[in-house]
C-alpha cells in the first residue's frame, strides 16, 4: 500500500493536493495564468507523482499532435508491392480497352464507311462535295456564310479581349483604349462579306425562268408550277409540284418536286427529291435521284453517273460512267459507259443494251439478259438471302464489337466522373420516376432544340442540345447496366469494383436487345430508364440545396415585446 500514488484530492505532506489530468493538460497548453502555473510548476518540482504524471501526459499530447500533423503515412511492405501490382495491371487494362476501342473503329470505318464512301465517290460525291453540297453551298440555308463570319468575329473579339485582361497592367488606359478602337476597326474590316455570286428567289403560282433572260446567281423557285427556259450562271433549286428545265443550267440543279422534266442543258450535277423524274436532255456530271420512278430517255444523257434510288428505273439513254441502283425493277435498253451494281427484286438488259465494265447483280431473281445485249462481261449474280441476322455469323462479332465499345465508354464515363455517375446510378432504382422523366426527356429535348435551331440565335443552343441528347441515349444502356451488375454481384461504392460491375451487367443489357421479336422493346426500355435516371441526377446536382439544420415546419415569427403597437394598436 506504500507504493500507491495518494489519489486526486488527498493532502501531500506539505498540506497541497495532487494535481489532476484537466490541471496538467491546462499547464502543459499554456492555458493558466501566471501565478497558477508558477504556483504548480514549485509543486511538481516538489512531488514526484504529480512530477510523473505531467510527464505522461506531456509525451501522450507530444506524440498525438505529431501524429495529426502526418501528411502521409508509409505503406507497409506488403500494401506497397501490392499498390504497384495493380498499377502494372491497370496499364494492361488500358491498353486492352484501346486495343477493343481501335479494333471497333476500324471494323465501322471498313464494314461501313468506306463501302459507303467508295460508291459515292463513283457517284460523283467526293470526300468534300455532299458536305459542300448540303451545307456551304446553300442547298437548305443560305445563311452559314453568314453564321461563319459571325463565328469568326465572335472568335477575334473573344481573344482580343483575354490579349487585353492579360495585358493590362502594362498598357495605361488610352494605349488600351486605342487598342480596343483598333481591334474593332480591325474586325469590322475583316468582316465584311466578301463578293458573292447574287441569289434570286421568286414565288408564286407559276414562276418561271423567261426564255431570253440569264440569271448571274443562284435562283429560288418556289411555286406550283416552275420553269427554267433561260440561262442560270449558278445553281438552280426547284421547290414545286410541277417543275421542267428546258434552258441552260451551268450549275446544279436540286430539286424537291412531284414530277421533274429536264430536257435542256445542264453543266453540273443533278440532284433530285421527287416522285418521277425523266432525263431527255443533257447532264454534263452526274445524276442523284431519290423517287419512285427515273427514266432516262433515248434522247437523254448523263455525261458521269447515276445513283439511284427507286422503284422503277428505265434506262434508255447514253451514260458516261458507272450506275448504281437500288430499285424493285430495273431495265436497261441504252448504253453505259462504266460498270453495273444493281439491288433489287428483278433486272432486265434489252437486245439493244451496251454495257462496257462488269455487272453485279444481288436480287430475288437472276437478270433476264436478251439477245442482241452487248455486256463486257457476265451478269455476277447473287441472290438475296432473307434470313434474320441473328442467323448470320458477322451479328455476333459485330455485337461483342459493339459491347467492348460500350465498356469503353463507361470507363472512361466512370473515371472522369466517378461521382455523377455513381449519383446516376443510385437515382437508377427509382423506377417510376426515371421511366416517367426518361419519356419526357426522350420526346421533349429534340423538340425543343429543333425549335430553338429555328432561330440564329438558339442555333448553337440547339445543336448542343441534340448533341446531349444523343450522348444521353449513349451513356443510358451504361448506368443501366451498372444497376444491373449491382443486382447480381452486390452494392459497392467503390470505383473499379463498381466498374467490373458495369461491364457484367452491360454485356447482360446488350445480350438481352438482341432477342428476336422483344429485343427491340427491351432496348427501348433501357434507354427510358437510363436517360430517365441521368435527368434526375442533373436535375438533383443543380438543384439548390437547403440546409439541414433549419426546422421542417412552416416559419413562425418571434413573439412581440410587451406593449408593442401595430398599425396603432396593440395585438390580441
Amino acid at each position: 500500500m506504500n507504493d500507491e500514488r495518494p489519489t486526486p484530492g488527498a493532502m501531500p505532506e506539505r498540506g497541497m493536493q495532487h494535481l489532476d489530468e484537466m490541471t496538467c493538460m491546462l499547464y502543459i497548453e499554456r492555458q493558466l495564468d501566471r501565478a497558477r502555473a508558477q504556483e504548480i510548476s514549485a509543486h511538481v518540482q516538489e512531488c514526484a507523482d504529480c512530477r510523473t504524471l505531467l510527464r505522461a501526459l506531456e509525451r501522450e499530447s507530444r506524440l498525438l499532435t505529431r501524429a495529426m500533423l502526418e501528411e502521409e503515412e508509409a505503406l507497409p511492405a506488403r500494401l506497397a508491392q501490392f499498390q504497384q501490382r495493380a498499377r502494372r495491371s491497370m496499364q494492361w487494362i488500358w491498353g486492352v480497352a484501346f486495343g477493343l476501342a481501335a479494333t471497333g473503329l476500324y471494323a465501322l470505318y471498313t464494314g461501313y464507311i468506306e463501302p459507303w464512301q467508295l460508291q459515292l465517290d463513283q457517284a460523283g460525291f467526293g470526300s468534300t462535295n455532299l458536305v459542300s453540297l448540303l451545307v456551304f453551298q446553300g442547298a437548305f440555308w443560305k445563311g452559314w456564310q453568314s453564321m461563319v463570319t459571325l463565328f469568326e468575329v465572335v472568335a477575334m473579339l473573344t481573344v482580343g479581349g483575354f490579349g487585353l485582361a492579360f495585358f493590362r497592367r502594362r498598357f495605361r488606359r488610352g494605349s488600351v483604349l486605342a487598342l480596343m478602337l483598333a481591334g474593332i476597326c480591325g474586325a469590322a474590316a475583316l468582316a465584311m462579306p466578301a463578293a458573292a455570286m447574287a441569289s434570286d428567289m421568286r414565288k408564286g403560282d407559276f414562276v418561271e425562268v423567261r426564255q431570253d433572260e440569264t440569271v448571274k446567281g443562284d435562283v429560288f423557285l418556289f411555286g406550283h408550277r416552275a420553269r427554267v427556259n433561260g440561262t442560270v450562271e449558278g445553281d438552280v433549286y426547284l421547290f414545286s409540284e410541277d417543275a421542267s428545265v428546258t434552258g441552260t443550267v451551268k450549275g446544279d440543279v436540286i430539286a424537291f418536286a412531284q414530277a421533274l422534266h429536264i430536257t435542256g442543258h445542264v453543266d453540273g450535277n443533278v440532284r433530285s427529291f421527287t416522285n418521277n423524274i425523266t432525263i431527255s436532255g443533257d447532264v454534263t456530271r452526274n445524276a442523284l435521284m431519290f423517287a419512285e420512278s427515273a427514266n432516262l430517255d433515248a434522247a437523254g444523257k448523263v455525261g458521269g453517273s447515276i445513283t439511284s434510288f427507286v422503284k422503277t428505273l428505265s434506262l434508255d439513254g447514253l451514260l458516261g460512267r458507272d450506275l448504281l441502283v437500288f430499285s424493285e425493277h430495273t431495265g436497261i435498253s441504252g448504253k453505259i459507259g462504266g460498270g453495273v451494281r444493281a439491288k433489287g427484286h428483278s433486272l432486265d438488259f434489252g437486245s439493244t443494251s451496251e454495257v462496257d465494265g462488269p455487272v453485279r447483280y444481288e436480287g430475288d431473281n437472276p437478270a433476264e439478259v436478251l439477245s442482241g445485249a452487248k455486256l463486257a462481261s457476265g451478269v455476277e449474280y447473287h441472290r438475296l438471302e432473307h434470313k434474320p441476322k441473328y442467323q448470320e455469323g458477322h451479328y455476333y462479332v459485330w455485337q461483342v464489337i459493339w459491347i467492348a465499345c460500350f465498356v469503353l465508354n463507361g470507363l472512361v464515363l466512370f473515371v472522369v466522373m466517378p461521382a455523377f455517375s455513381q449519383e446516376a446510378v443510385t437515382y437508377s432504382e427509382r423506377y417510376g420516376a426515371c421511366f416517367g422523366l426518361g419519356v419526357l426527356v426522350l420526346c421533349g429535348v429534340p423538340l425543343a432544340a429543333l425549335i430553338a435551331c429555328a432561330t440564329v440565335v438558339g442555333l448553337f443552343v440547339g445543336i448542343s442540345g441534340l448533341f446531349l441528347w444523343v450522348t444521353g441515349l449513349l451513356y443510358a444502356q451504361i448506368i443501366v447496366g451498372a444497376t444491373v451488375g449491382q443486382w447480381l454481384m452486390g452494392r459497392t461504392n467503390e470505383l473499379w469494383p463498381l466498374i467490373g460491375r458495369m461491364a457484367v451487367g452491360l454485356a447482360i443489357v446488350r445480350i438481352s436487345t438482341t432477342i428476336p421479336a422483344i429485343g427491340g422493346w427491351i432496348k427501348l426500355a433501357v434507354i427510358l430508364w437510363g436517360i430517365g435516371a441521368i435527368s434526375l441526377a442533373l436535375y438533383r446536382r443543380f438543384q439548390p440545396v437547403i440546409a439541414a439544420g433549419l426546422p421542417a415546419g412552416p416559419y413562425m415569427p418571434p413573439p412581440l415585446p410587451p406593449n408593442t403597437t401595430i398599425g396603432g394598436a396593440q395585438p390580441a
